[in-house]
């Protein structure tokens, strides 16, 4: 018999006190345009001094050329992965061009068209090329102007030894935590992160305007003046994670499933061998040049968008499903967080502390499959929070979002204890917990709200966000880089380069065969 939430927490308590969650293991990507210090977007190639894009294990590009994406390896220390990213923002603004700026918003500075936003390269090999030629895809599918929104990824795993107790608590041997079951509680968490996600919304939302440039001269959208060359919602928390931002239409009609990961991997599959009319008729090689990989719903796995994803580490060329279906679920990646503009990592370690707990909430909850009527009812969620979460007015679940919070925070308040248990010196997870009830307590308090006023009182976005971009630097370049990794990211960038021109000599068939060979296997 499945243990109820209580029984599971109590039966975790020893552990617990053993240290056993000091384990969770967790890594960041965070994306951030370089920009003049005009606040324009940067025109500039990514500097060879940084290494190359496609093989740096630490710095690359994410889709547009200026969309510099930080990544830190794998660890159980907050604060080792807090400063590690630090490092990488402090290396990368002494070897920019020209005083170029970190823009530390999700929304992006100010853009001149579509075409500004410069297709990120990744050189001339087959894997290079695949890279840049699925981001035209993007450009002619979606445009460009939506793939500069920036975001940050929160990647996290349990530690090993909590699966066999968590069997042992369901009266299950400790051998029956396989990779299968496993796989089934990751997305027993994926499911109750899907119907709660909306929290996160409201707390971590940081992106309530946008300057008018991303609009590209749109009108047909529901946003209101607010500063000058400036739109947004006055209680909106996240317009990133609005209809304005990364959103599609054609992917929203997938319906990919989160109930079991087969069903996971076979909706996904669909979408990747189905052709689409409006992308067939985009063609994919026209006068000689790729204008996208496929004309599928999906070019690759990657072209989902969720706000989570189970995940798996890959091999060399091999496919997120397929790495999935060998060895199951390895870490879930969060990927709805906008970026706190006031932060110069964009994340804090107390924020951390409340996504560990929170994910270990969604873990240990029971976990229903989603039926269509969920689903409706978790995208409604999420539309009223995004666009409206300040409201005083709004709902969540028929009930005020407010009450609806305190709700929940108060569920999330044994898993907190739970995990302070760990550091019985310490109660940083009860102290993240009362950060964000006072935020949900005073409104005025939240990411978004903060944004709006300095928004107002800058009169505009992208002077509001120009200077923290500035403070931010000086803030950075204030504390020396640790030196060791300064010479890692060094020797690093140096290595990258040698190993693009190493893959660009190895390659020994053209790129249309490269692509055919591809999508076969």
């Amino acid at each position: 018999m499945t243990p109820d939430f209580t029984q599971y927490l109590q039966g975790l308590e020893s552990a617990a006190d053993q240290g056993l969650f000091n384990s969770i293991r967790r890594g960041l990507e965070k994306e951030t345009l370089r920009t003049t210090p005009a606040g324009d977007i940067s025109q500039g190639q990514h500097p060879s001094t940084l290494g190359s894009t496609l093989t740096h294990p630490h710095i690359t590009t994410d889709y547009a050329e200026a969309l510099l994406e930080f990544i830190t390896p794998v660890s159980s220390s907050r604060e080792t992965t807090l400063e590690f990213l630090l490092d990488l923002h402090r290396f990368s603004l002494l070897r920019l061009n020209e005083q170029e700026l970190l823009w530390p918003a999700s929304m992006p500075c100010r853009l001149q068209g579509n075409e500004s936003v410069r297709i990120a390269e990744y050189g001339s090999s087959n894997v290079g090329r695949m890279k840049h030629v699925y981001r035209r895809g993007l450009d002619s599918r979606y445009g460009r102007i939506m793939q500069s929104i920036a975001g940050l990824h929160y990647n996290v795993s349990f530690p090993d030894q909590l699966w066999p107790l968590l069997a042992t608590l369901e009266g299950l041997p400790a051998e029956a935590a396989d990779k299968d079951w496993r796989s089934a509680r990751y997305f027993g968490l994926i499911r109750n992160f899907r119907r709660h996600s909306w929290l996160l919304m409201y707390l971590f939302g940081a992106s309530p305007a946008l300057d008018a440039s991303f609009l590209d001269g749109n009108t047909r959208h529901p946003l209101q003046p607010l500063a000058e060359n400036t739109w947004g919602e006055p209680t909106a928390t996240s317009l990133r994670m609005s209809d304005l931002g990364y959103q599609n239409k054609i992917q929203a009609s997938l319906n990919v499933c989160f109930n079991s990961l087969d069903n996971y991997i076979t909706t996904l599959g669909q979408a990747i061998h189905t052709p689409h009319p409006e992308y067939e008729k985009m063609g994919v090689k026209v006068k000689g040049e790729y204008q996208q990989l496929n004309t599928n719903i999906l070019q690759i796995e990657n072209e989902y968008y969720s706000d989570i994803r189970p995940k798996r580490v890959t091999r060399s060329g091999q496919k997120p499903t397929e790495a999935l279906q060998e060895l199951g679920v390895e870490y879930i990646e969060v990927r709805c967080l906008d970026i706190n503009p006031f932060l110069p990592g964009g994340i804090d370690v107390a924020q951390m502390h409340f996504l560990d707990a929170f994910l270990l909430f969604c873990l240990l909850e029971n976990s229903p499959e989603l039926t269509d009527a969920d689903c409706r009812s978790i995208e409604s969620n999420l539309k009223n929070t995004v666009n409206f979460g300040r409201d005083p007015a709004v709902q969540i679940n028929g009930k005020p979002l407010q009450q609806e919070a305190t709700v929940l925070l108060e569920r999330l308040r044994p898993v907190c204890q739970l995990l302070d248990r760990g550091t019985p010196e310490e109660a940083h997870f009860c102290d993240a917990l009362n950060q964000q009830q006072a935020r949900v307590d005073d409104a005025s308090l939240t990411p978004s709200a903060r944004m709006l006023e300095m928004v107002r009182e800058c009169d505009g976005h992208v002077p509001a966000v120009l200077e923290l971009a500035r403070a931010q630097r000086e803030q950075l370049l204030a504390n020396p880089i640790n030196k060791a990794r300064e010479d890692l990211f060094s020797e690093l960038g140096q290595t990258s380069l040698r190993q693009q021109q190493e893959l660009e000599a190895a390659d020994t068939v053209d790129f249309d065969t490269y692509l055919q060979q591809y999508f076969a296997d």
